[in-house]
């Protein structure tokens, strides 16, 4: 099995003589004022937590934008600090930004424009002028700082996300020799949605200055190359993945995610997690209760109100749930300077007020919102407790909250509802898979799940902890870097 020694080794045998740089909007840690102290801490995201192991596992520099507030006093001349700060392993290089360009490239043209282009959950993209001036401009200041840190040196490149779509053309533009590697971690809509974006061309020319460009499942790729056929003067084979523009070839690969799974198993079974999940029961009451839980960002790609909906129909209809079923929904604050976000905030709270004053009796409540982040061990006890986990999205590139679930599941029980449209559906068909869209179906799928026997809930859970603990975060990386290094993937250690 790959693991975090074996992708060392990988690297240090393939890469010998290469810089690694990652490009992030998010850094993987954040230093912040706290009652007179500097605390740092980790932010609650998908992306981070990927990379965080392969970044310990390969050494060399993240570049991230700077966003805590005692960020700026913990650095070096060159906005450099080793981290993780117990066992420092690789350099995160701040970048900082004014308040302007935060606003226009991160909450306008990244959230209020390509974010719902790409999920296409009915939320209409906004495209102001302004914004896709402040999204070139500091796609050029990361840019720079790559440059910077590669010193004209070999380089690996590994870009992140949709939040710079320009970066690899400026880099191929000032240093051709550079391995420059994308991986996009949201959908790739097809190309009539894309049509509505106004600055499409520079954006697929400036993701063609990729050598390699990768995204979860292999129907993003398709539409990504069908939107290239459609937009641009470039040449696109179908059967190689590939697209060929100004003489320079492209790869375009699918890459489906994961998590660090012996970590996180690890971390389910410590002592540390034994107390949260006592915690957890005595803030619930909890007795002999049907538990299930929802962990994600406050968001509306996630399905967060139609999941609520979804357990009022399970309330009305099936009465034997009142006074038995404890739904606990964590929604971690989001993007709330982004209008859209604002008014899911209030949808969620109107719904859980209403839904708990209908149907609450005594001291039993069907729902608990958390609106807060929970770290790791928080939420890995409340995995182990829960008899059910709902991951209701509406679209999502991948889903990485499914796959710490069947992690936790050390005693390998427990239910994993998972949405049709994330792409750890294509990876974890023994969830029960509903369409996120349908409050009847979600509450069918609860139904489903309370009611399914011991034997066949192990069945499920273990082909699935045997499928993500294969294919782990170290092999999605290893996989990455020898398609872009063009050398045989070695399939095991």
């Amino acid at each position: 099995m790959w693991t975090h020694n074996a992708l060392q080794d990988f690297v240090q045998r393939k890469m010998q003589g290469y810089r690694f740089i990652v490009a992030a909007n998010r850094e993987p840690f954040i230093h912040r004022h706290n009652g007179g102290q500097v605390e740092c801490v980790r932010p609650a995201s998908g992306m981070a937590t990927a990379l965080d192991p392969i970044m310990e596992a390969c050494g060399g520099v993240w570049v991230g934008h700077g966003s805590g507030s005692a960020d700026r006093t913990v650095v070096d001349e060159f906005d450099h600090i080793q981290v993780p700060p117990e066992d420092p392993r690789y350099t995160l290089r701040r970048i900082w930004l004014t308040k302007e360009q935060e606003d226009g490239y991160y909450y306008g043209m990244s959230n209020e424009g390509l974010w719902p282009l790409c999920h296409v959950v009915f939320q209409r993209p906004e495209f102001a002028p302004q914004n896709w001036n402040h999204y070139r401009d500091v796609n050029r200041k990361f840019a720079d700082a790559i440059l910077q840190e590669a010193a004209g040196e070999p380089a690996i490149v590994f870009i992140q996300d949709y939040h710079f779509a320009l970066v690899p053309r400026m880099l191929k533009e000032q240093n051709p020799q550079l391995l420059v590697a994308h991986f996009w971690h949201i959908p790739w809509p097809n190309r009539e949605t894309f049509r509505s974006m106004p600055w499409q061309e520079e954006m697929l020319d400036g993701l063609l200055g990729n050598d390699l460009l990768g995204f979860h499942i292999r129907y993003h790729c398709h539409n990504f190359l069908d939107t290239i056929d459609r937009t641009l003067e470039a040449r696109v084979d179908h059967e190689k993945y590939e697209v060929v523009r100004g003489g320079k070839t492209t790869m375009v690969r699918p890459f489906p995610i994961s998590i660090d799974f012996e970590e996180h198993q690890k971390l389910a079974l410590t002592d540390d997690v034994t107390v949260e999940m006592e915690r957890w029961r005595k803030l619930l009451g909890l007795r002999d209760e049907i538990l299930g839980c929802g962990l994600d960002r406050l968001d509306y790609t996630k399905g967060i109100p139609d999941r609520l909906r979804a357990i009022d129909y399970l309330l009305e209809h099936f009465p034997d749930y009142r006074g038995r079923l404890v739904f606990v929904q964590v929604a971690v604050p989001s993007r709330s300077h982004v209008p859209a976000y604002q008014r899911l905030d209030d949808e969620v709270d109107h719904l859980v007020n209403d839904i708990n004053w209908r149907w609450s009796s005594g001291s039993w409540r069907p729902i608990w919102l958390f609106k807060e982040h929970k770290n790791v061990k928080e939420m890995a006890a409340l995995h182990r407790l829960s008899q059910f986990c709902v991951v209701s999205s509406l679209h999502d590139g991948m889903n990485l909250v499914a796959k710490e679930f069947v992690a936790s599941r050390n005693d390998e029980d427990g239910v994993l509802i998972l949405s049709k449209f994330t792409g750890s559906a294509r990876e974890l068909p023994d969830a029960i898979q509903v369409n996120p869209f349908s409050v009847i179906e979600l509450a069918e799928g609860i139904h489903l799940a309370a009611t399914m026997p011991r034997d066949e809930r192990q069945r499920r859970m273990q082909r699935m902890r045997e499928q993500v603990a294969y294919n782990n975060v170290f092999r999605w990386a290893g996989k990455l870097l020898a398609t872009l290094l063009r050398i045989d993937f070695p399939e095991s250690s």
